[in-house]
């Protein structure tokens, strides 16, 4: 498994701890997800978009 870059763990802290709700938090683990894995930082997959839809569970850690 690949680790997303640094600062989506932080965007994603600072937006739990300014109280964001569970589609804001969802919207940047999405966009963590599409860079790391299908954009892999801009050089491929340039028009794709990813979203979190009807998800049960996750397991992160850091």
């Amino acid at each position: 498994m690949r680790a997303a870059p640094p600062t989506y763990a932080q965007r994603l802290f600072d937006a739990q701890q300014q109280g964001a709700g569970d589609r804001e938090l969802r919207a940047i683990v999405a966009e963590g997800l599409q860079e790391t894995y299908f954009k892999d930082g801009g050089t491929r997959a340039e028009s794709l978009g990813v979203e979190f839809t009807d998800i049960d569970y996750i397991d992160v850690s850091y």
